[in-house]
């Protein structure tokens, strides 16, 4: 009877140590996930390639290199010269010094596993190409995005990226590392041709502008250009949204940076953002009902769920529906998906501070703010109308606003 209290004395002491230690491991895994998010940052730096314009562009998401450490071949390559030819292996030094400095070259790696090694050794290789896949994409980043030649280029770059990493997961396979898992590589070159798609966007906007002498008021007058652009714009965003799908499958959502998924995330919101944003202006200032009635018919999808008291917004535009109407819907869709964009760059610890994305958000959120405050007649308690979802684009559509050879 008398050990019982100082036995429970004892499993007292015991659970506060327990309780102590779970709040000093809590304490440690917390400085661990900072750490690893901190790394995460520096290995993952959208920054870094982007292009020294004072223009604000999208950032775009550059690959980084595969590291490669010195090896030394001299003594394996000496001993199969002796082995196999029975030559002085001295008289090679030089040459066998070239390769080490050249080793990193493709067609290089490819002659001499033919020649001494076993058709088994591929790893070289994958890595030699994924660092030519990671250049291109730097060199995407560092294009001037503001001429349609600089975007030529970074599509060009941009695809030669996504067809390099493509050729990876087509002919190496058991990787040992995730970069160079199957599902990683998809993923990458997902990645690659849709911002290669955002940079040919990018030109057709260029386009649209100074196809309307570069002023805004122009581009408001064509209804043709601004509802092409929303269907664009809408085909955008349905490429990034297939793309954070697939950032989010098992085995690449723990290899691909938060921050990127993010970043991805952003954009997606932007861009069906900006695709209301398109069909609201156009609507807001359209000046000929009947061929704004036709050109709804090839906007909107009658089987989506976009109905006013129970009628499609086609068939009731066509019985003389409100176009302004329609298009402050759009325009109040724009609004809410611009303030969701910024929402989820807030939530990144890593683009909280990117100031150029901050800055293409808020200056489309603010035009389209005073697109809105410009509506002199809007009625007070107006008959509310969801925003249909915008039908994208076809083969056939918006052909006049496909880029032309530069």
């Amino acid at each position: 009877m008398s050990t019982q209290p100082g036995n429970q004395q004892g499993a007292t002491t015991n659970r506060k140590l327990r309780e102590t230690v779970a709040l000093e491991l809590s304490f440690v895994n917390s400085n661990l996930q900072l750490l690893k998010e901190q790394l995460a940052e520096l290995n993952s730096s959208v920054e870094l390639y982007q292009n020294d314009s004072k223009e604000c562009v999208m950032p775009m998401i550059p690959l980084g290199l595969k590291e490669t450490k010195e090896i030394d071949f001299r003594e394996p390559f000496k001993d199969f010269i002796l082995e196999h030819y029975s030559e002085n292996a001295a008289t090679y030094e030089d040459p066998i010094s070239d390769f080490m400095d050249m080793r990193q070259y493709y067609n290089q790696l490819y002659y001499i596993e033919r020649r001494f090694f076993p058709p088994d050794r591929s790893l070289g290789k994958a890595c030699v190409l994924f660092n030519i896949a990671g250049i291109y994409t730097q060199i995407g980043a560092r294009q001037e995005r503001k001429t349609c030649a600089g975007l030529d280029g970074a599509v060009d770059a941009l695809l030669r990226a996504a067809g390099t990493l493509r050729y990876i997961h087509e002919n190496f396979t058991n990787a040992p590392s995730v970069d160079l898992a199957a599902d990683t590589l998809l993923v990458l070159g997902a990645l690659m041709t849709s911002q290669a798609r955002e940079c040919l966007f990018e030109k057709l906007q260029l386009q649209a502008r100074e196809a309307c002498s570069g002023r805004d008021r122009e581009l408001r007058d064509d209804l043709d250009m601004c509802l092409d652009l929303a269907q664009e714009s809408a085909q955008l965003a349905h490429t990034y949204q297939q793309l954070y799908d697939k950032m989010q499958t098992e085995g690449v959502f723990n290899y691909v940076p938060y921050s990127w998924v993010s970043l991805v995330h952003v954009k997606t919101e932007f861009y069906k953002a900006l695709a209301h944003q398109y069909c609201a202006t156009g609507l807001l200032h359209a000046t000929v009902p009947q061929h704004a009635r036709d050109r709804l018919s090839a906007l909107y999808s009658n089987d989506r769920d976009c109905t006013l008291n129970g009628v499609s917004p086609t068939s009731k535009y066509e019985e003389e529906f409100d176009h302004l109407a329609l298009g402050r819907a759009h325009l109040l869709e724009s609004l809410a998906l611009y303030e969701e964009a910024l929402r989820l760059q807030r939530m990144c610890r890593e683009l909280r501070g990117k100031e150029a994305l901050s800055r293409v958000v808020t200056s489309q959120r603010e035009r389209a703010s005073r697109e809105r405050t410009s509506l002199r007649d809007e009625p007070e308690f107006a008959e509310l109308l969801d925003a249909p979802a915008i039908l994208l684009p076809t083969g056939t559509d918006s052909t006049r606003l496909r880029p032309t050879q530069s």
